[in-house]
């Protein structure tokens, strides 16, 4: 039975090795131990019988908005339906903090859209966003999808 549960320091190895491994594919952006470590709270981990499958973040922007960040699965575990197990957790808790919408920049919209996402223009998104995009390697010519949804609070 697959577990969906907190992150742990001991996590951060197994969650940078599979973000890089799919950054260095071109699928996702690449996260330092260092981002991993100071935003380990964000972190839902999905494990099966203590293996390590996969991992998702949600981080808050403000009152009203939350970034799902580096949501990725080892190549086993895809299409099992985790990753949306994941990002439904991720939108319950978004629900649970009082957080009206959580949004994604992706570089794989079909699958957010499986998950109810719609697409909206980069532009649509808070200025709150941007600010953490000046430290991305591809600002300001970002080529991720923005996505949407609302949580329903």
């Amino acid at each position: 039975m697959v577990e969906l549960r907190k992150a742990k320091v001991t996590d951060v190895e197994n969650i940078h090795a599979l973000i890089n491994y799919y950054a260095q594919r071109g699928l996702m952006l690449a996260r330092s131990r260092s981002m991993l470590y100071q935003f380990l709270r964000e972190f839902i981990v999905a494990e099966e019988d203590g293996v390590f499958l996969g991992a998702g973040g949600l981080h808050i922007i403000w009152e009203d908005l939350a970034e799902i960040r580096a949501l990725s699965l080892v190549e086993q575990a895809v299409g099992k339906g985790i990753g949306r197990r994941l990002v439904g957790k991720l939108i319950e808790e978004a629900k649970h903090l009082g957080i009206p919408q959580v949004f994604v920049l992706t570089y794989q919209p079909g699958f957010f859209i499986k998950c109810g996402f719609h697409e909206i223009p980069k532009e649509r998104l808070s200025t709150k966003v941007w600010k953490e995009c000046i430290d991305c390697p591809k600002f300001p010519n970002c080529d991720e999808t923005a996505l949407i949804i609302e949580t329903g609070v």
